[in-house]
C-alpha cells in the first residue's frame, strides 16, 4: 500500500515534525509514504509538467493524506483529483490552524490534532480500521 502525502510546498520545512510523524506512522503500518514536494523540483514554466506528474503519482497511490495546517491551492487540487479517482482521503490539520472547508468537506476522514503524538495516534487509528 502507498500513501500520497499532500503538503504545502512553501511551508514544508515548518511542518517537518508533522511530516516525519506521518511518515513514521505509515511505515509502522507497512504503508509506503510518498511526499510529492520532496521528490521533485519544477521551474516556473513547468506548471503543466508538475501537475501531470502529481496526477500520475496520485494514480499510483492507494490513499491521499492532506496535511492542511497551511492551506494551499495545490493541496486542494490534489485532494479533488484523488477524490475523482475514488481514492480515500484523510484531511488533517493542527487544532490552531485555519479550517479548510473544501478539503475537509471532500475527505473521508478528518484528523484535528493537538500535538505530534495525537496526530500519530489518530492516524494509526484510522489506518488500522480500513
Amino acid at each position: 500500500m502507498k500513501a500520497y502525502i499532500s503538503i504545502s510546498h512553501s511551508k514544508r520545512k515548518v511542518l517537518d515534525k508533522e511530516l516525519s510523524a506521518i511518515k513514521t506512522t505509515l511505515v509502522k503500518l507497512n504503508i509506503d509514504p510518498f511526499v510529492f514536494v520532496d521528490n521533485y523540483t519544477f521551474g516556473v514554466s513547468e506548471e503543466r509538467k508538475m501537475m501531470e506528474q502529481a496526477a500520475a503519482d496520485i494514480d499510483r497511490c492507494d490513499i491521499l493524506i492532506a496535511e492542511t495546517s497551511d492551506k494551499g491551492i495545490g493541496i486542494g487540487i490534489e485532494v479533488g483529483y484523488a477524490k475523482a479517482k475514488m481514492k480515500p482521503i484523510i484531511y488533517l490539520r493542527h487544532i490552531n490552524a485555519d479550517h479548510s472547508t473544501t478539503a475537509s468537506g471532500i475527505s473521508d476522514f478528518q484528523i484535528i490534532y493537538e500535538d505530534i503524538s495525537d496526530l500519530q495516534r489518530q492516524l494509526a487509528e484510522i489506518l488500522t480500521q480500513r
